[in-house]
C-alpha cells in the first residue's frame, strides 16, 4: 500500500478512502466522543484521508493530525475544503516525530500501530507520543485481536469480490498471509482490476501481529505511567470473543 517512501500511491489512496469510508465501524463515534470529552487539544496520529480526523474538526475539536502519506493527506484536504473545514495536518513518521505543543489526547485508530513491525519502532512510537502529551495526557489506540479461526480459515488464499470504484464495478483481490511465523509478521496484498481485466494497482501492506500480551509488554517498557484495555469500543475489560483491543495509556501527572 506504500511506495518506497512509505506513501500511499494516489489511486490506492482514493480507493482506500472510498472503501473504508463506506464501512461500518464503531470507531468514528468512539474517537469523536473521546475527543470532545477532553479539555485540551487532540493529536490524531496516522490520520490517513481523514475518516475520523475530519469528524473531530466538524465537532469543534482543536485537533491536529499527521500521516506518512502525502497522497492520503491531499485527499483529506480535499474533503476538508468540501466541508468548509480547516485542517492542521502534516507529513510525519509515527515512529519518529516531534510536535511544538502539548496534547491532552493522542489517538492512533484502525490498526495503524501494526504497520510498525519491530519492537524498536513500536517503542519509539510510544516514546514520541508520550513526549507529545501534557502531564496526565492519554494515548488511545485500537488494534485487532488475532483470531485463529480467521487465520486458519482464510490466510494464504486469494479472496475476490466485486466492488464499486468511481461508479464502475471493479474486481478486488486480497490475500493475507503469514510471512514470518517467528516474528509474527504478515502481509496484506491488494489488487484492483477494471471491467476489462486491467490491473489498476497492486499493493502490499506489511504488518505485525499485536496480541494483548505483546502490547502490555510494550506498555511496560514505555514511559507511560499506567494503562488499561477494553474490547470492541465498549467500556468493559477485554474478554474472550472481542475482536478489537482498545488501549488507553496514560502519562504521569
Amino acid at each position: 500500500m506504500k511506495d518506497q517512501n512509505g506513501s500511499y500511491r494516489t489511486e490506492r489512496a482514493r480507493f482506500y478512502d472510498a472503501q473504508v469510508g463506506a464501512g461500518d465501524r464503531d470507531d468514528v463515534a468512539f474517537y469523536r466522543d473521546l475527543a470532545t470529552s477532553v479539555d485540551g487539544p487532540v493529536l490524531e496520529t496516522a490520520c490517513g484521508t481523514g475518516r475520523i480526523y475530519l469528524e473531530l474538526l466538524a465537532a469543534g475539536v482543536d485537533a491536529d493530525g499527521f500521516d506518512l502519506s502525502p497522497d492520503a493527506l491531499a485527499i483529506l484536504r480535499e474533503h476538508a475544503a468540501e466541508r468548509g473545514l480547516d485542517p492542521s495536518v502534516w507529513t510525519a513518521d509515527l515512529a519518529d516525530f516531534a510536535v511544538d505543543r502539548a496534547y491532552a489526547l493522542a489517538t492512533c485508530p484502525f490498526n495503524a500501530l501494526q504497520h510498525l513491525r519491530t519492537v524498536d519502532a513500536q517503542l519509539a512510537a510510544l516514546e514520541s507520543i508520550h513526549d507529545a502529551l501534557e502531564p496526565g495526557g492519554r494515548f488511545v489506540f485500537d488494534v485487532f485481536v488475532p483470531g485463529f479461526d480467521v487465520i486458519c480459515g482464510t490466510y494464504g488464499e486469494w479472496q475476490t469480490r466485486a466492488v464499486d470504484h468511481r461508479g464502475v464495478e471493479h474486481e478486488l483481490r486480497t490475500r493475507t498471509r503469514i510471512v514470518d511465523e517467528v516474528e509474527q509478521r504478515f502481509d496484506v496484498e491488494t489488487e484492483l482490476y477494471d471491467s476489462d481485466g486491467e490491473r489498476l494497482f497492486a499493493e502490499t501492506d506489511r504488518l505485525s501481529m499485536l496480541p494483548k500480551p505483546r502490547v502490555e509488554l510494550l506498555a511496560r517498557q514505555s514511559p507511560f505511567a499506567d494503562w488499561s484495555v477494553t474490547g470492541d469500543f465498549g467500556d468493559e475489560p477485554i474478554a474472550d470473543g472481542d475482536t478489537i483491543q482498545v488501549w488507553e495509556l496514560r502519562r504521569a501527572e
